[in-house]
């Protein structure tokens, strides 16, 4: 090999890509892509809540939710060095958000806010994590640039805690339901990843349900197995203080969702419960014959995904003031005992 063709790699200014933090750099890294460029270099899966929200008087730049705990990410940014005021800025953030992680990313630290990051992983209550990352251009010769996330301040013992609970997860006994749960979802989780799904799993756990974010809270989709009616479902679960409006709202529009997702759905709008549901089982397949994994993992993809697109903008648009509980609609709720609705 010719070692005088070789490149050299040479930092770029940042400016040179992000001419302006709210115009440029904060739309490029809520892109999902680079969210997850992010989330390697601090060990979470990442997915955007929103960009620009508003807190008091102040305005974050991006709030994630991190899709293993489902708890919220608050990501503040500066293409400069590191000051007072956007510390200031995090903390607010951080408060009015409860946010459990904090993620404040800038061209350079000094060392007093480092030091200030430090000292809130010691000091602040046990799950409240801070990062500190510097971001980085790169690139050999006319190539394209290339970011570079580096580290320098996290949650004391974080690496040891993600690898501890790894382990932690690999030694405990469960019964055979539970085993086949795991496995499934882990499998499910390869699957997504091996299709580059909008759809994210977090650290698969041994249970009957995932949920994915659908964009807005006390919404979210539902992946199901039931071992012991042997059948896998998709939802839509509904819920905080306005879900059954909410419900009743997209079953106004039941006849063209349903037409969009070209299946009929169970509506089960639970009275007495807080959450509302809709539903679309497949009672052919069996989640303990591992042989139809594949299958079943298509299958739920494509629900899951199709579920997505159809509700998805209904849902960002719904204001529980349109609708009154006077109004009389009947969507064609199910018994929840004749349809095995998940519970």
């Amino acid at each position: 090999m010719d070692k005088s063709a070789l490149g050299r790699l040479e930092q770029v200014d940042l400016r040179n890509a992000w001419n302006n933090e709210a115009t440029d750099f904060t739309p490029w890294l809520a892109a999902q892509e680079n969210l997850e460029l992010l989330g390697k270099a601090i060990g979470l899966e990442l997915e955007l809540e929103a960009r620009e929200k508003d807190i008091g008087r102040f305005r974050a730049d991006i709030l994630c939710k991190d899709t293993d705990s489902g708890n919220w990410v608050l990501v503040e940014n500066q293409l400069e060095q590191t000051n007072h005021t956007h510390l200031g800025q995090l903390l607010t953030y951080a408060a009015g958000l409860q946010a459990v992680t904090i993620v404040w990313i800038a061209a350079k630290f000094t060392e007093e806010h480092r030091a200030a990051l430090d000292w809130l992983n010691a000091n602040t209550g046990e799950g409240i994590n801070f990062f500190g990352l510097e971001i980085e251009l790169w690139r050999i010769g006319n190539s394209a640039m290339a970011p570079k996330f580096n580290v320098v301040s996290q949650p004391n013992g974080w690496s040891r805690t993600v690898s501890e609970g790894a382990k932690r997860l690999e030694a405990t006994n469960y019964s055979k339901a539970q085993q086949v749960q795991l496995e499934f979802w882990t499998a499910f989780k390869n699957f997504l990843q091996h299709r580059n799904s909008s759809l994210h799993i977090g650290t698969p756990q041994p249970q009957n349900w995932q949920d994915f974010v659908i964009g807005r809270d006390n919404f979210a989709l539902q992946a199901f197995v039931n071992t012991v009616e042997k059948r896998i479902s998709v939802a839509l679960n509904i819920t905080g203080p306005c879900a059954k409006q909410h419900y009743f709202l997209l079953a106004r529009e039941r006849a063209s969702i349903e037409s969009e997702i070209g299946l009929m759905l169970d509506w089960a709008e639970n009275p007495g419960k807080i959450a509302s549901n809709v539903y679309l089982h497949e009672r052919t397949m069996n989640p303990l014959v591992k042989e139809q994994w594949p299958e079943q993992h298509l299958w739920l993809y494509e629900k899951l995904e199709a579920f997505k697109e159809v509700f998805a903008p209904r849902i960002k648009r719904l204001n529980a003031s349109d609708y009154s509980m006077d109004e009389q609609i009947d969507p064609g709720v199910v018994d929840l005992n004749q349809t095995g609705v998940e519970s």
